[in-house]
């Protein structure tokens, strides 16, 4: 709290909210943000200036010297709602015991904390995401360039038939050179239509596993067809040899199979040595899975009653609240039940592709203090 001299006025909790960059706003706190003091006054100030029409929020905690729960329940409210109405909550200037507090209750990676209002203020470039485009489409460039390259009269010749100048007494692959670059190629497909795949499955993220099978399904493809030839005997023999293999993953999500039929196309490709080829139809086929991404799609939110018990008297709400930040997650508490266990029930609204499973492990996670968590769609989700 900021000393005054006897008779002054006591200086305001917040300064004015500052208008800048045209959209942002920049809300300074000048005492501690705990519960029973400054935060419920500054969140009933977020929630005024997102209600009023403002979507980007930079929070300067310079003047908080610390924060408890109910702090943490204003910034998450604040992020929550500014996300639902697609804009921006960003943090800047925060001291150590504020940033130690939000470690403890796992928000530190949540919210965007800056060193200065200024650096909040400015836009952040994905670097890591453009360094990815650009070294995916120096690649499929390369494949183009190499495949047309080792073969001028390509465009007269189909690309079972290139002719790489080889004899056809040796390896039907071609020299062993020659295969390692084509799985090597084939390799490279698989990586980076898996990277660009990866985003699009957030119901069920992909797993470790299933990633990798991409990645491999695209090389075995190249050296199945390294492996035939021209041999009709050779392709009999691998596919009998195909015939008494069972996968008993199931794969739920159409499109990943799908993706699996493709990079299979690819790595056949590559193993053909019809490298523009290759390289053309994996650059064809990022653009395509990024434009399906963009298509519209229902997004109107899942609307579900979850009902939260705690393992005592004692209810974690900043743990509860922080998930809900964490995911996105829209919540308003409905009931509270306080007895030998205390037990809250919240009507939430959360995005269709997100894991009810995922989200009940958070929220259960080891030293938590939830000891079960129940989900049952709500009334309004059936309109």
């Amino acid at each position: 709290m900021v000393s005054s001299a006897p008779g002054a006025p006591a200086p305001p909790a917040f300064a004015p909210p500052k208008q800048v960059s045209g959209t942002r706003v920049v809300l300074s706190p000048h005492e501690p943000l705990v519960e029973g003091g400054a935060a419920e006054e500054f969140e009933r100030s977020i929630q005024e200036l997102l209600t009023g029409g403002h979507r980007h929020l930079v929070v300067d905690l310079a003047g908080v010297s610390r924060i408890d729960g109910g702090g943490v329940r204003a910034l998450v409210r604040g992020y929550t709602t500014a996300r639902r109405l697609g804009g921006s909550f960003r943090l800047a200037c925060a001291n150590a015991d504020v940033r130690s507090f939000l470690q403890v209750v796992r928000l530190d990676g949540v919210f965007p904390i800056s060193e200065s209002v200024e650096q909040a203020r400015a836009r952040e470039w994905p670097w890591r995401t453009i360094g990815l485009i650009a070294a995916g489409a120096v690649f499929c460039l390369a494949l183009v360039w190499g495949g047309t390259a080792a073969s001028p009269d390509s465009a007269s010749t189909a690309p079972s038939q290139l002719d790489f100048g080889l004899d056809e007494d040796v390896l039907p692959g071609g020299e062993p050179f020659l295969a390692l670059l084509k799985l090597v190629v084939a390799a490279g497909i698989g990586l980076l239509v898996t990277f660009v795949h990866r985003p699009t499955a957030r119901d069920k993220p992909l797993s470790r596993s299933m990633e990798q099978a991409q990645v491999l399904l695209c090389v075995a493809g190249a050296m199945v067809m390294i492996i035939i030839g021209n041999s009709i005997a050779r392709a009999f023999g691998i596919a009998g040899a195909a015939s008494i293999i069972r996968f008993r993953t199931p794969v739920e999500d159409p499109k990943d199979i799908t993706i699996l039929f493709l990079l299979m196309g690819l790595g056949m490709a590559a193993g053909l040595g019809a490298f523009a080829v290759a390289g053309l139809a994996t650059a064809f086929l990022c653009l395509f899975l990024l434009m399906l991404e963009r298509l519209p799609s229902d997004q109107t939110p899942r609307e579900m009653t979850l009902e939260l018990v705690a393992e005592g008297r004692q209810f974690p709400l900043v743990h509860v609240e922080s998930v809900f930040a964490r995911n996105g997650v829209i919540f308003e508490p409905r009931n509270v039940s306080q007895g030998k266990e205390a037990t809250v029930k919240y009507h939430v609204a959360l995005e269709r592709d997100l894991s009810l499973e995922e989200l009940s492990a958070q929220l259960t996670a080891a030293h938590a203090g939830i000891r079960s968590v129940t989900w049952k769609d709500s009334k309004k989700s059936g309109r």
